[in-house]
């Protein structure tokens, strides 16, 4: 495999990675009944429309047919890909549901 091919292979490949980070995360969202574009324009309200997770909604299902995806799971996905205000902004949400349980 020659250079090109290789950075073109990681590219690709982190590029995947990010995609299903955004599945994690909307997901989560859509099994805890909050709209992950409000969730997501909440931690970066000065961004637009983002395509990738506006394509990525498409491949979420109805929380009945999903599996539990643990909110330290989503909040380590977000953590390792730098969405640190996406985490921040999620963590406020676990909390608040915590409280809402109480």
């Amino acid at each position: 495999m020659n250079k090109n091919e290789l950075e073109k292979k990681i590219i690709e490949n982190y590029q995947s990675d990010e995609n299903m980070m955004i599945l994690v995360f909307a997901q989560w969202c859509v099994n805890n009944s909050l709209d992950p574009r409000a969730v997501y324009y909440q931690a970066y309200p000065n961004q637009e429309m983002n395509p990738s997770l506006e394509r990525t909604l498409e491949l979420t299902v109805p929380k009945e047919e999903s599996e539990e995806i643990a909110n330290g799971t989503v909040l380590n996905v977000l953590e390792l890909f730098g969405n640190h205000d996406l985490a921040f902004v999620v963590a406020e949400k676990i909390e608040e549901m915590k409280s809402n349980k109480e």
